[in-house]
């Protein structure tokens, strides 16, 4: 009877990781991995959903003759009437046939709107600040981490606290958008511009982004609280603020293809 020996020095014994990355680096990327497949499943449902719409005519969209900046009150409104944009963009577009619950609003047309410019026709320009902003917390956030590799407490605490504003402004931004929805008569069951299934996936998908978005402010508040500590001082490194880092890219790196899929096509 023949024996086979294996050598124990050949295969991993549970100390060092063969992705040279520690426990808590890898644990945080098996759950970004874990959540892409989320996001992927929602994005692919909304794809498969928006595209059993037809898209709205470009035709119709030009006979509106809807200029940049041109004030929809004017166009759309009797003259002198001061109307929430509810009141006489949406019902004039429903009567031309614009919006209608056979064919999928074109995002110009419904995020057209802008803080302290009322009536105003400005198409995806509060959306694209809202982009910005989260870009350039991302920007902030890789500054804090590189701040960490140096060991430079101060400089961690800056950029953190800079990071955590870029959040909060990211959340305000998106339930001003939300409010605006809402007014405009938007539900998860109805929806004025079209289809009650655009709707309901705004809001599922954009909901859920942004629970993560106020997910990773928490997280970055324990941080930048613990860093002020100097927890991680202490600890001797700051891969704390790595692994948030991490998440804060990769909720920044989903909001990429959700503006992609829900406001360019």
């Amino acid at each position: 009877m023949s024996t086979q020996t294996i050598s124990k020095a050949s295969t991993w014994g549970g100390g060092n990781s063969p992705f040279n990355v520690s426990y808590g680096k890898l644990m945080m990327w098996v759950f970004l991995l874990s959540d892409a497949f989320t996001f992927s499943s929602l994005l692919i449902g909304y794809g498969a959903i928006r595209y059993s719409y037809p898209s709205t005519e470009l035709a119709q969209i030009e006979n509106l003759e809807l200029g940049f900046a041109q004030n929809v009150q004017e166009k759309f409104a009797a003259p002198g009437v001061d109307a929430h944009h509810g009141e006489h963009f949406i019902p004039a577009l429903r009567d031309l046939g614009v919006f209608n619950e056979f064919q999928w609003p074109s995002p110009d047309l419904v995020f057209n709107h802008f803080p302290f410019a009322h009536g105003l026709h400005l198409p995806l320009i509060f959306v694209s600040l809202m982009t910005l902003i989260l870009i350039l917390s991302s920007v902030t956030m890789v500054l804090g981490v590189e701040a960490g590799q140096r060991g430079d407490q101060k400089a961690v605490s800056k950029w953190m606290l800079l990071t955590i504003i870029g959040g909060f402004m990211f959340l305000g931004c998106q339930a001003w958008e939300w409010t605006n929805f809402i007014s405009a008569g938007a539900r998860m069951w109805a929806n004025p511009y079209g289809p009650p299934a655009f709707a309901a996936l705004f809001f599922g998908v954009t909901g859920f982004h942004g629970f993560h978005v106020f997910s990773g402010v928490v997280l970055n508040i324990i941080v930048y609280i613990n860093n002020l500590n100097g927890t991680y001082a202490k600890r001797g490194h700051y891969e704390m603020v790595e692994k948030v880092g991490l998440y804060w890219h990769f909720v920044d790196l989903v909001w990429v293809f959700v503006f992609t899929f829900f406001y360019l096509i």
